[in-house]
């Protein structure tokens, strides 16, 4: 069967957990995808650059997307909005490629709430929570007060990890890498009610 629409492939998890270094690993081995770029009014940090980290806006901005039902999901975190755009998700499916999301759980509900048939959802972890910990601390980039803000976020994300369709544990970098290319692989694979709907139609004809 030839598909001629995208597939979505949803990753969620603490922050600290290694989402970005494992989206880092495997970029290049998962076929032509779209990496959703999240829109925030979180201030910009020492090194990240607009359009490729993230859209920075004003809250004020950010307010009149909503009013314009321009998101496909968005959260308030830590005080500050995330939200992601639906113009460039919606051309990067038509165009047959792989969205990659990194968002929280109430994204991942919004994202299957708007495009469940073709998505594909991954929580990742650390193997303990006192892992995370440590990990937070040691790259020094939030206060104390973020951290441990954090850490009651992730103590609440664990709890819906049965809302996922995979879980992976990032103890080993490598082997958390070649599970998620499996998966990548066959989040690809995902079809649309539309389509099997389509299919059927055509095979009947034939049949007949």
């Amino acid at each position: 069967m030839n598909r001629q629409t995208g597939a979505v492939l949803v990753l969620s998890g603490p922050s600290g957990a290694g989402k970005s270094s494992l989206i880092n690993k495997v970029i290049d081995d998962i076929g032509e995808c779209y990496f959703s770029i999240s829109t925030t009014t979180r201030p910009m940090r020492a090194g990240e650059v607009e359009g490729v980290h993230y859209h920075f806006v004003t809250k004020e901005e950010f307010q009149k997307d909503i009013d314009n039902d321009n998101f496909l999901e968005y959260a308030l975190v830590h005080g500050n909005y995330y939200g992601t755009s639906l113009k460039p998700v919606k051309d990067a499916l038509a165009e047959g490629k792989l969205v990659l999301f990194d968002i929280d759980v109430q994204g991942n509900t919004a994202v299957n709430n708007r495009l469940g048939e073709i998505t594909t959802s991954v929580f990742i972890t650390t193997p303990t929570l006192s892992e995370l910990k440590n990990r937070l601390y040691k790259r020094s980039t939030d206060s104390d007060e973020v951290i441990e803000n954090r850490i009651k976020m992730a103590k609440r994300e664990i709890q819906r990890i049965s809302e996922y369709d995979f879980l992976i544990v990032n103890d080993d970098l490598d082997e958390a890498a070649q599970t998620l290319r499996l998966i990548a692989q066959a989040a690809r694979l995902k079809v649309s009610n539309d389509i099997i709907n389509d299919f059927v139609h055509k095979w009947e004809d034939i049949e007949s």
